[in-house]
């Protein structure tokens, strides 16, 4: 039986319980993942819509920028709502517009499909569930506008549904749907049958009606219609407002639309056709042929002022970059936005500016042939507006607005339009105190550094670099040493940690690692001296003084981990239900046995900031806190929050620490704050959503008071500021402690280099611990170590501190040596 520790508890002071907080993205800026499809109203000036595979719907403003509009639905039980395999404007009413919403159609998301329809350009919506899932970061889903509204009757709504669900059509403005069992091709096409993800049948590619054809019984009488099918017909078309079906004939069987794959990542032939209605007639109009055809087709953008002038783009041209070509007579000729001068030299007939994203050019353009992108799928030409465009890549959004001078001077301007789209997937997160204000770690992006807080609204200049990696996984800092940063990357074949000594400004290999281990999370010790790494695939690795990295045996694999960020000997581990320490910086690591009473599975663990002694940890049965270096926990907000997630440490009030979770508490499935160890706990996130909590990444600020930032799983970094309630009144509590059985042999030996004095008695065989310094004693004279306590309400113990440091208060209980 172990015994209880002595330890000064600090507690927030109490505030008065406060509304939700107003949430923003950090601007990171440049979009960042994939855009699948644009639409304009084809008459009211400037109004757009740009949908997102994982980052939901996005609206287009005055000045080239955008607003999400589907955060609202992205709740925890609704997260696939991020994804947007379809997007449809009404003709006849501008602020109109809707969406099919879901992720993905396999066991990956649990929920249907929605059809969300809004009347106020995205304001606020209403929801009809389908009866089957809607895939929006599936295979195919850029192929084209799957949901379209009839542009002579607004209560005709036409979806196509994937997994061989067929064609749907609503009478009455998207609030019911019904199947139309006149269309019988549901798009078979499978890309890889009995794969996870890309075992699924791709269903129907597009809808777009002919809104020059008669109305017939009240609806336009022309349909066309695409297929995921290359074998029996890929278009199909209605003269008799969807009574009926045919193929399309003499239509070229060999291509899906747009290309020999369904994209976007692959597709390695293609070819434009140009079908006549009058006549029935299909032209061959590709702009390559040869040797200098070897890629696919995507984005196809049509100019509604000037009959016959269209620009077409490569979907994955791999090297040396995209291809765009403009045709001013219907395809009969073509030009290039580029071409070969004496090779291996480019003649580029267009300028290209980041300013709105910096970091594109610095991490990728410069660093790249593919300056103009990839996968490019999603390419319109403004209806009303020929000099204005927009294209999206698997990164961004280019565009520009002097299109036309391609057909003049042959020379357009380009640039980075992507402005308030954040579509990011944040893989771990990091606030040092006294250090950077924010590290982000990233999928596709690698990551950034955000010096301070005034720099939130601005783009970096730069992602993490040298190296750079196509995703970070996670990011830590050294609790004594906050300009020390390591972060880990999930690229084989290279070295996959880095470290920073200048607060993840600038980087460098840590060559202790492998080049097969990757992925996963890290630990990094309170003096940056060593890494403490769960792997993806090698297990949980250590390296001390930038030694090779060698298995820590006494670890499962995949184990979740944490650092003590003032004692440095001091790391923890979870795996399961079983919680684990190590003293010996990570060396070695022994279980303690029934710590976690009735958890099933551990979720994460947070050491606090300053209390070298405190650690929480987050389980499906909630929140556990220790105060003894997680040699006994206890329960804490039983009651009022549950089944936790992510958890975190953030400056509060007065230099008192809040704690941040998601959870289940009594807003439902969300975030919560709490300002007094979780005595009791507030709904911070409110209406805004943040989509899956168990796939959220949520860390306080350690340097402005109150900031709380969560990285989401596809709307990039988010973040607030304010006042986190307490509840009654808070004061400093001193937890006396027990006496140890006889039988037991203990002996005192954990000290500090913290703020609380912290003071175990363990058995002697299982801690083993070296300080770098020792809390002041209570006593009158001496002089109190840096981190030390040095004053407070019934404090006997030395108020001066070694120099350079000084006695400063936290509260009224405690002062510090700082």
């Amino acid at each position: 039986m172990k015994c209880l520790p002595v330890a000064r508890l600090l507690l927030a002071a109490a505030a008065p319980i406060r509304a939700a907080l107003s949430w923003r993205n950090v601007n990171i800026g440049g979009g960042g993942g994939f855009v699948g499809g644009i639409v304009f109203h084809p008459t009211a000036k400037g109004v757009a819509y740009a949908r997102t595979d994982i980052g939901g719907l996005y609206r287009l403003n005055a000045d080239d920028s955008w607003t999400a509009v589907t955060d609202s639905l992205a709740t925890n039980e609704k997260w696939g709502s991020w994804g947007v395999d379809a997007v449809a404007i009404d003709a006849q009413d501008s602020t109109k517009v809707y969406a099919a919403l879901g992720m993905y159609t396999n066991d990956w998301d649990p929920n249907h499909g929605v059809i969300a329809r809004s009347s106020d350009k995205g304001a606020t919506w209403s929801t009809t569930e389908l009866p089957f899932k809607v895939g929006g970061n599936m295979p195919g889903r850029g192929m084209g506008e799957r949901l379209a509204v009839d542009p002579k009757n607004s209560k005709i709504i036409y979806f196509g549904a994937r997994s061989g669900n067929g064609l749907w059509k609503s009478v009455d403005g998207g609030v019911t749907f019904a199947k139309v069992s006149s269309f019988t091709n549901t798009g078979p096409y499978i890309v890889t049958p009995g794969d996870s993800y890309n075992g699924d049948k791709q269903g129907l590619s597009f809808i777009t009606f002919d809104s020059t054809s008669a109305v017939a019984n009240g609806a336009t009488s022309r349909i066309f219609v695409g297929t995921a099918d290359n074998v029996t017909a890929s278009v199909y078309v209605s003269t008799d407002a969807g009574s009926s079906w045919t193929a399309v004939p003499g239509q070229p069987k060999s291509y899906f639309p747009h290309n020999d794959g369904t994209g976007p990542y692959d597709g390695t032939m293609g070819g434009i056709y140009r079908y006549d209605m009058t006549n029935g007639t299909w032209k061959n109009i590709t702009p390559a042929s040869g040797s200098d055809l070897y890629f696919g087709f995507g984005g196809l953008g049509v100019d509604m002022v000037k009959p016959g002038t269209l620009v077409a783009a490569t979907l994955n041209s791999w090297w040396p970059d995209a291809q765009l070509f403009r045709s001013t007579d219907s395809g009969t000729t073509w030009s290039k936005i580029w071409e070969w001068g004496n090779y291996p030299a480019q003649n580029w007939y267009y300028g290209l500016r980041t300013e709105n994203a910096p970091w594109v050019d610095a991490g990728f353009i410069s660093q790249d042939s593919k300056r103009l992108g990839w996968m490019i799928e999603a390419l319109e030409i403004d209806p009303l507006d020929s000099n204005h465009w927009l294209y999206a890549t698997g990164l961004t959004v280019f565009g520009g607005h002097d299109l036309t001078s391609w057909d003049t001077v042959h020379n357009v301007s380009l640039s980075i339009l992507a402005k308030g789209i954040e579509e990011m997937a944040v893989q771990g997160l990091a606030s040092p105190p006294g250090g950077s204000e924010l590290l982000a770690a990233v999928g596709d992006d690698s990551g950034f550094t955000f010096k301070s807080s005034s720099d939130l609204g601005t783009p970096p200049k730069s992602p993490w670099m040298t190296p750079m990696w196509t995703t970070s996984t996670d990011v830590d800092y050294a609790g004594n040493k906050p300009a020390s940063i390591v972060r880990i990357g999930n690229s084989a074949g290279s070295q996959q940690v880095a470290v920073s000594a200048d607060g993840g400004v600038s980087w460098n290999i840590n060559y202790a690692a492998g080049t097969t281990q990757y992925g996963g999370t890290v630990a990094y010790s309170a003096d940056a001296d060593t890494i403490l790494w769960s792997s993806s695939n090698a297990g949980v690795l250590r390296s001390q003084q930038q030694s090779t990295f060698s298995a820590v045996a006494s670890l499962p694999s995949s184990a979740v981990i944490a650092a003590n960020k003032r004692n440095n000997t001091v790391f923890y581990a979870s795996a399961g239900a079983a919680f684990y320490r190590s003293t010996n910086t990570a060396s070695s690591f022994t279980a303690i046995t029934g710590a976690l009473a009735g958890a099933t599975s551990v979720r994460d663990i947070a050491a606090h900031p300053q209390v070298a002694g405190e650690v929480w940890v987050s389980t499906s049965s909630g929140l556990f806190r220790s105060t003894d270096y997680g040699a006994t926990f206890s329960s804490a907000g039983v009651g009022k929050i549950s089944d936790t997630q992510q958890i975190s440490f953030g400056l509060g009030s007065g230099s008192t620490w809040n704690l941040y979770a998601f959870g289940t508490g009594a807003g439902g499935a969300k975030l919560y704050a709490s300002a007094d160890n979780g005595a009791t706990w507030a709904d911070v996130q409110g209406s805004q959503g943040f989509g899956s909590i168990a796939a959220c990444r949520v860390v306080g600020s350690g340097n402005v008071a109150g900031q709380i930032y969560v990285g989401t799983n596809g709307r990039g970094v988010f973040y607030a500021k304010g006042v986190v309630s307490g509840g009654g009144s808070a004061t400093t509590t001193l937890v006396t402690s027990t006496t140890a059985k006889a039988t037991t042999t203990t002996t005192t030996t954990m000290t500090t280099t913290t703020s609380a004095v912290v003071t175990t008695s363990m058995p002697a065989t299982t801690v083993k611990t070296t300080t770098t310094s020792s809390s002041a004693a209570a006593t009158g004279t001496g002089t109190a170590q840096h981190w030390s306590q040095c004053g407070g309400v019934g404090w006997q113990g030395s108020t001066a501190c070694v120099v350079p440091y000084e006695c400063k208060s936290q509260n009224d209980y405690y002062a510090q040596c700082l």
